[in-house]
């Protein structure tokens, strides 16, 4: 159902790829609540993906950028806002990938070029996004940037590799930036830590299904899904949550909380 909480709101939305990528769901809620947005990714992405038909959907245009890219992002940002009639009113940046893992590089035999990608794909690129944003003065004040984290960034999680050491570097980069760019603009960054979620890109991960099985298992109300993300992710964009930044907002079903419970206990104990 459509309340209209993105009327009038324009955006960019970054990382759509199919129709299991939660920036994928994002962008359909947002469209349904009454958003315009452009949508993004890599050139790579774009050939792989389906999102001409997101596209089409959601009445808008894809405009590709590789987010490591300070110029790539220049360009877009421009056209975004020529597209769209104005200054931005929200970002999802859902951007991830990490050489090592793909590659089933152990963490403790890590190849450091492919680590230093996976740090500007990962987490500079939002850094890149929020600087090239101020420097054109491209988000409306009270705006909203969500940049997309995992708690791996916060505690050990064998298997997400590098990747953890990048999501803790964007959550830095959420705190930092959502300093000064609150202070700047009145404009909102903030990351949302996601339960283990079967997208492309997480399905990937070593190990991922009994990942997912334990957070499951451990969350009182179970692993929260994509689409309930994404409703979150738009309640985030709207003008409902105006005096939160800098935070980093779990949406795990209570995970993030949790120490140990009755279900993982029997596992255990099963004669």
């Amino acid at each position: 159902m459509s309340n209209q909480l993105l009327a009038g709101k324009r955006g960019i939305i970054f990382g759509a790829l199919d129709e299991n990528s939660i920036a994928w769901k994002v962008a359909l809620k947002a469209h349904e609540q009454g958003a315009k947005f452009v949508l993004s990714n890599a050139p790579v992405a774009l050939r792989l993906g389906e999102i001409n038909k997101l596209a089409e959907q959601c009445s808008t245009v894809v405009i590709p950028a590789d987010a490591t890219s300070v110029e790539d992002l220049e360009k877009l940002i421009t056209q975004s806002v020529e597209h769209l009639g104005g200054k931005l009113d929200f970002i999802l940046h859902s951007i991830g990938m990490s050489p090592n893992v793909r590659k089933g590089k152990a963490y403790t035999d890590i190849n450091y070029e492919w680590f230093q990608k996976t740090l500007d794909i990962s987490s500079l690129s939002l850094h890149k996004l929020l600087q090239t944003c101020m420097k054109q003065d491209a988000i409306s004040e009270w705006g909203s940037v969500v940049a997309l984290t995992y708690i791996a960034a916060q505690r050990a999680f064998p298997g997400y590799g590098d990747m953890a050491d990048a999501k803790a570097t964007l959550e830095s980069i959420v705190r930092s930036f959502g300093y000064y760019y609150g202070n700047a603009k009145k404009v909102r960054v903030n990351s949302v830590s996601q339960s283990p979620t079967a997208t492309t890109a997480g399905s990937g991960i070593k190990g991922f299904d009994s990942f997912f099985g334990f957070a499951d298992k451990t969350s009182p109300l179970g692993n929260a899904p994509a689409e309930d993300c994404a409703n979150y992710c738009v309640t985030l964009f709207s003008d409902l949550t105006r005096y939160v930044t800098m935070q980093n907002l779990f949406h795990d079903g209570g995970f993030s909380k949790m120490g140990i419970n009755e279900l993982v206990v029997n596992e255990f104990t099963k004669k």
